[in-house]
Order: C-alpha cells, then structure tokens, then sequence
C-alpha cells in the first residue's frame, strides 16, 4: 500500500462539531459511499480489527468487538463513521496488503490502499465531501519493546501457584479505561479464568498487592475495587490519570486501590487458537 486517501467533511461546522453539526448526516451518507466502493475496489470481504481503544462501554450490537476479529464491510464502514463521528471505539480496520481503514482528526477518515485501486477510485468527488489524495504508507505498528511471553499451560499454571495467596489477574483487551477485565484466581479457579480470556490480550499478574486507598495513589493511574474481593471476575473502576479525591474513589462502594505502577511486569499475551500470540503490547518494563 502506497497511496492515501483523506476523506473530510466539507462543511466547516461538520469539521468542529462533528455529529452534532445539522451537515455531519450528509457527510456521513457520503462518506459511507466511499468507503464501500473502497472497500469493494479493493476486493476486502472482511476487514480485521487492531489497535482497539474503548473508553466507553461498548454499545450494543458491538460487545464481540476484539483485536483480531474479522468484521464485514457493513460493520467496518458503521465502525469507521463512529469513530470519525467522534463516538468511537477506536481502532484500524484492516484487510493485509490491500486497504487500511483509520480514523483522523476533524471528522476526517484515512484510507491506504494500492496504487491500482487508487486509479480506479480517481475520479471520486461529492457534495459534502472532499478528497485529497497522496503519496503514503500507514505508520509502523510494531511496539519497540513487546510482551513476547505467551499465556499458555506452562503460564498458568505458574499463577495457579501462586495464586495460594492472594493473586488478581488484569485482562487489558483493549486500550482505554473499558478495555480490561480483572480476576481474583485460586488454585481451584486459574484454569477456568484462563480459558475466560480472550486472544491477543495482554494478561498481568499481581500477587499480594497493597490495596489499602492511600492519597498519594491519586496523582497516578490505578483500579479501584468494592470489597471484599470474591472469587472471579471483579467490579473495578479504572482510573486513567488519577483522582482528585479519595471521596471521589469512595463515594460509590469501591474501597480498594491498586496503583498500575504496583502491578510489576509478569505478564504474557493470549494466544490465538493455534497457539501463536499474535497481540502486540508494550512490555510493562519499558514504562517502568
């Protein structure tokens, strides 16, 4: 892939309110064209979902959504207006090779595709669109420094050991704060929480974490917890950036933190169901 192509909003007002401007319906009716004529131009039946951001509660209709999945082009086209939308959830839709799908900054969409389908689209031009073509390839995706340890039998049952005391495992699925689930293992129930998890993501573990709320945890990431801590899948709330106040923490029933800075680097990736890890994480030391 070597050509790019900006799809924008024409209307000003669409550019700074997004869905919110009486021109972004138009807009996005067009916009909606384009990326099926692209899509079919480039011979894409389903389009592969990476680098996934979910700082809302996935909607309806969307909970399945995961890096690795394969959507259809009625669903990558509905993703793509979401996010260019401003709604979200983020991420790259890709078919390898052929066409990348990402969103850009004021309601813009960017596309990469091949030189040959780029001429077949030339011509493109509408009402309450603009396009603006050039020469580009998407930006490298590889992580500097990645988790290449994999989370498989030999892994976990690591962590069932260690899991006679007390052991929570984070699940970070997808970046944001709705994008991990957290567990409180057993020797009894590591095996079952692992098959719980889902390919490509990070999994950290943390044995005998300090989880008394302390005010020094506020000016930092961290996870707060309702106590006590059941076995299974936890109620949690993830604080990016911190808190103002430990009221603010408090108020609504959690009363345990857990700083992120206090999880260490055990951590491995999910592997897919023939046993490759193909989810792609920093490795927590790096930011350490």
């Amino acid at each position: 892939m070597s050509k790019e192509l900006i799809i924008s909003p024409r209307s000003e007002s669409a550019r700074e309110e997004l869905a919110d401007a009486a021109a972004w319906s138009p807009y996005a009716a067009e916009l909606r064209q384009v990326l099926a004529a692209v899509i079919e131009k480039s011979g894409a039946d389903f389009l592969e979902v990476g680098w996934l951001l979910v700082s809302e509660p996935l909607p309806e209709g969307r909970r399945g959504l995961r890096n690795g999945a394969v959507v259809r082009p009625p669903q990558a086209i509905g993703l793509a207006e979401a996010m260019a939308a401003g709604r979200g959830p983020y991420c790259q839709l890709t078919a390898s090779g052929r066409l990348q799908i990402e969103s850009g900054w004021d309601g813009a969409v960017h596309v990469y595709t091949t030189p040959a389908v780029a001429a077949d689209l030339a011509g493109l031009h509408g009402e309450g669109v603009t396009f603006r073509w050039r020469d580009a390839a998407p930006e490298p995706t590889e992580v500097s420094d990645p988790v290449d340890a994999v989370a498989d039998d030999g892994f976990w049952a690591k962590v069932a050991e260690a899991s006679e005391r007390l052991t929570l495992v984070c699940e970070r699925w997808a970046y944001g704060a709705h994008g991990c689930r957290w567990f409180r293992v057993t020797p009894e129930s590591t095996a079952e929480v692992a098959r719980l998890l889902w390919p490509r993501s990070l999994v950290r573990v943390a044995t005998e974490p300090e989880l008394n709320p302390r005010a020094e945890l506020l000016e930092d990431d961290f996870t707060a917890f309702v106590a006590p801590l059941l076995h299974g899948e936890l109620a949690h709330r993830n604080y990016p950036g911190g808190a103002d106040t430990l009221c603010e923490v408090t108020k609504d029933g959690f009363s345990l933190m857990l700083a992120d800075a206090a999880l260490g680097d055990w951590c491995a990736v999910v592997p897919d169901a023939d046993g490759v890890a193909r989810g792609q994480w920093e490795n927590p030391r790096t930011n350490s």
